[in-house]
């Protein structure tokens, strides 16, 4: 269980329906998401997936119509209104939109002070200067006395995240930062997030962009209004989204204790498993009862594949290592089905199984592994 104390974003059983003249519809199904104090997480799914509704429930901006938004301990819904939420968000929250939302009729200047006089947060005569040291801080000083019209698209949007951090806030959300910008724009925004974290500010961004996914701490996958296991997204990234979203539906998690067999040579193998947490080892037993260790597999691994793909008993010991091991399961016909429907996944996970049995038929030349 995550430590509460160094959760910033709980998210517990999330519900978000609408309704219009066609009916009511559900947009967020029960979610439940935990990000962690200095986090950098990008959030990403296909449009209408859920993403820019799961950020207005962390935000406060909407209202969950069943579940728990805790952020930074505080449940920001019971209880809490509108004003009181409103100022909440003010000190405790830094907002990126898309399209920067700078207020044309004021200098970058004044549009970075401007959070710092509707919460009242420092003295008036230090504002200017903390809206200065930011926009220092992003390279815009030369241009502070200008309004956001006469610098470029990039300029704005690092603009705007002066103005995000105006007030110090422990929490950045950041909807689509580099939607409108180019590479090298999208690059210098990246970088300054980084350095934000790691002066231990927690950032929530939502991007389409895989290039940027790649540089974040985690990678939060929504489709249909539901959550996807991250253990699953990382163990088999090739996947559809529906695919990953149907294997955590049917994933049931099992827990092994230190030096614990999970399978045994020659046992028939109807599951598939991605390792969630801990080390496994996969060992060949030689005659004389010599073990030969052919890989360790950590956390966001999997096996089993090789005997599901190519069908046939296991061939080799696989045990838990010097500590347990937490794995998710998928049923063999339920794999099996997903991967025929997968060719990119297939794939992937058929040259796995060839440098797998190549180990192995280094490891005892004399059995017929390919044949297995």
């Amino acid at each position: 269980m995550t430590d509460e104390k160094q959760a910033m974003i709980e998210m517990r059983g999330v519900v978000k329906k609408f309704s219009n003249a066609a009916g009511e519809f559900t947009v967020l199904k029960g979610v439940d998401l935990t990000i962690n104090r200095g986090e950098f997480v990008s959030i990403v799914g296909k449009s209408g997936s859920g993403k820019s509704t799961l950020l207005n429930m962390i935000t406060g901006i909407d209202h969950p119509s069943g579940g728990q938004v805790i952020v930074g301990q505080k449940n920001i819904y019971d209880g809490v209104s509108e004003s009181q939420r409103s100022k909440w968000r003010g000190e405790n929250l830094g907002i990126v939109f898309q399209f920067f939302q700078l207020l044309p009729m004021l200098t970058l200047l004044e549009n970075v002070m401007l959070p710092m006089d509707y919460v009242n947060k420092y003295d008036f005569d230090e504002r200017p200067l903390r809206a200065m040291e930011l926009l220092e801080l992003v390279g815009l000083e030369e241009f502070a006395n200008k309004l956001p019209v006469l610098v470029s698209t990039g300029q704005q949007q690092l603009a705007a995240i002066a103005r995000a951090m105006a007030c110090d806030p422990p929490l950045l959300i950041a909807d689509e930062p580099t939607g409108n910008l180019d590479t090298r724009s999208s690059d210098t925004i990246i970088k300054l997030f980084q350095h934000f974290v790691a002066l231990g500010k927690t950032i929530v961004m939502v991007t389409h962009d895989p290039s940027l996914t790649s540089r974040t701490d985690r990678n939060v996958i929504i489709s249909d209004g539901e959550v996807i296991d991250e253990t699953i997204s990382r163990a088999l990234p090739q996947l559809r989204h529906r695919h990953m979203l149907e294997f955590t539906k049917l994933a049931q998690r099992r827990v092994y204790q230190p030096r614990e067999t999970i399978l045994s040579r020659d046992q028939v193998v109807d599951h598939f498993f991605m390792i969630r947490s801990g080390e496994v080892e996969v060992v060949l037993q030689k005659p004389r009862k010599e073990e030969v260790v052919l890989s360790r597999l950590g956390a966001d691994e999997f096996f089993g594949e090789t005997e599901l793909l190519r069908g046939g008993k296991s061939i080799a010991n696989v045990r838990a290592a010097g500590s347990p091991v937490e794995a998710l399961t998928i049923p063999r016909a339920d794999f099996v089905r997903v991967m025929n429907e997968s060719p990119i996944t297939m794939e992937a996970v058929g040259k796995i199984v060839q440098q797998r049995l190549e180990a192995r038929r280094v490891a005892d030349p004399r059995r017929s592994w390919w044949k297995r």
